[in-house]
């Protein structure tokens, strides 16, 4: 396992001038308190969204203010758990907790170099090892890296394929063996895949077995973006957000953890031609195994066949959700705001 260091003062602890900060940072967001109801729209294409989505279901803002959310995962604690999330031009993780709001959990999450080094400075998609420990695509230091809550320190899980940098890891998720999944776009990088400081010819989705090793495996998605398993770990679906062929593909996942015979799952090309906003993202699977996948015009419900059941209408781009509480919220990371959607199913684990 790689343990290289990261730039110089690339986390912090909660020093008090750093809380002070962070204080300030939150007077200027804007948090509903009372979690009043927002209008919404849930758009129902098959009867079937309505075991899965309550008639009456009604989406929660519970925060905005944000630049850009992303990333949200749920931590279980001694009272109950809470919301982790990035945003990514703000160089922030946040904590939400109800009763308590938003708060600052590490800033900066990313790069703290004396010069930005890319367009993206922050983290991305986060996820827990087994140990609960927090798992980061740090999009702004090109490297998936694991937080010490303690010391609040990173240490580096992956940096480099075959000698050269990673472009800017983005989203990531663990296999029950302990197998992390990650893609790897350029989107960190100013001028993307024509960026001066781009290593790597492709981008590419891989896998990083506990022991260190980094496995490559496909080079064939242009912009491969946000990743999930089905529940039973047999197939592997990949968001590819690229505007000219919006798609999510699914792999079968081989017995040594290897992919093999990708085919597109559901193509959201049409929608996103039609001006929907938003591009195919983070997505979060069902104990049924239906994808919640944030896509053109929010939030994409596809059954396990791809059969597009509904969309969750969040009118605007939507880049990630995350099971939460007893498993039946789904947190939305939406542009700016944060918000949190009752269900009738439960995400796995649960």
């Amino acid at each position: 396992m790689m343990t290289l260091p990261t730039a110089p003062n690339t986390m912090r602890s909660r020093h008090p001038l750093v809380a002070a900060a962070a204080l300030a940072t939150l007077f200027a967001l804007r948090v509903d308190a009372q979690q009043q109801p927002i209008t919404r729209t849930i758009e129902r294409l098959d009867p079937a969204l309505d075991a899965l989505v309550p008639p009456n279901a009604t989406i929660e803002q519970l925060a905005d203010g944000f630049d850009w959310t992303e990333g949200p995962v749920w931590r279980r604690d001694a009272r109950g758990g809470h919301l982790l999330f990035s945003d990514i031009p703000k160089n922030t993780i946040y904590r939400w907790k109800a009763g308590e709001g938003i708060s600052v959990w590490l800033r900066p999450a990313g790069y703290a170099g004396p010069t930005p080094a890319g367009r993206e400075l922050g983290s991305n998609g986060l996820t827990l090892d087994a140990h609960g420990a927090l798992v980061m695509a740090d999009h702004g230091n090109r490297q998936v890296a694991r937080v010490n809550d303690s010391l609040f320190t990173k240490v580096t899980l992956a940096d480099r394929y075959e000698g050269k940098r990673l472009n800017s890891p983005n989203d990531l998720v663990y296999r029950s063996n302990g197998d992390l999944y990650f893609t790897d776009p350029p989107y960190g990088l100013d001028g993307l895949n024509d960026s001066r400081v781009k290593e790597l010819p492709f981008n590419g989705v891989y896998r990083l077995k506990p022991d260190g090793t980094l496995t490559l495996l496909t080079r064939d998605l242009t912009f491969p973006n946000g990743l999930a398993f089905s529940p039973d770990e047999r197939t592997l679906y990949v968001a590819v957000s690229d505007p000219e062929r919006a798609v999510w593909m699914a792999y079968d996942v081989a017995a040594d953890g290897t992919l093999a015979r990708g085919r597109v799952f559901f193509d959201a090309t049409a929608l996103a031609k039609q001006g929907k906003p938003g591009l195919p993202d983070g997505m979060k699977v069902d104990r049924a195994g239906n994808l919640f996948a944030t896509g053109p015009g929010g939030i994409l419900v596809l059954s396990p066949q791809g059969k597009h059941l509904g969309t969750i209408a969040m009118g605007q781009p939507t880049a990630n959700c995350a099971w939460g509480d007893d498993g039946s919220t789904l947190y939305i990371t939406s542009n700016h705001q944060l918000l949190r959607l009752r269900l009738s199913t439960k995400g796995p684990g649960f």
